[in-house]
């Protein structure tokens, strides 16, 4: 399974500055940016399966920025981003999602929103019933999945 050791320096310091963008710190809600180490750390552990995709975001990242992204001022990282948002397709999509999944799972961010700290199983968390009929466009295509057997 590949580690923190499948990205290069420069990849992960994209992916510092890239998390900081995505989820930048706060001071009002006391919580870190997804470029807070332990964050980080979560994130290169846990890429697995992810790892293509994620280094493939970072290196588009690096040709739009014509060099490495951490090494733009903020003006100019910006403009990249935007750029990669419009034309990232599927790896930037599972970027965003590791990151976020990392930095969601963070306790002091948990803390902040006011959630225990456990595992999401077997007590399950409490979710308000949202809108159903969003799903109907869902149901509407019956037939074009398979059924199990």
């Amino acid at each position: 399974m590949p580690d923190q050791l499948s990205l290069s320096p420069r990849q992960r310091d994209d992916l510092r500055t890239i998390a900081a963008m995505i989820v930048p710190a706060s001071d009002e809600y006391k919580v870190p940016g997804a470029d807070d180490p332990a964050i980080q750390a979560d994130i290169l552990a846990t890429l697995g399966r992810d790892t293509r995709l994620v280094t493939a975001a970072l290196d588009h990242l690096a040709r739009l920025a014509g060099g490495p992204l951490a090494e733009l001022d903020a003006t100019k990282r910006d403009a990249v981003a935007q750029e990669f948002r419009k034309q990232g397709g599927a790896a930037a999509a599972t970027l965003v999602r590791v990151v976020l999944q990392c930095y969601y799972r963070d306790d002091r961010v948990l803390r902040s929103l006011g959630l225990e700290l456990r595992a999401p199983f077997p007590k399950g968390y409490v979710l308000p019933d949202g809108d159903w009929s969003l799903l109907d466009p869902v149901k509407a295509r019956s037939g074009t999945l398979r059924r199990a057997p």
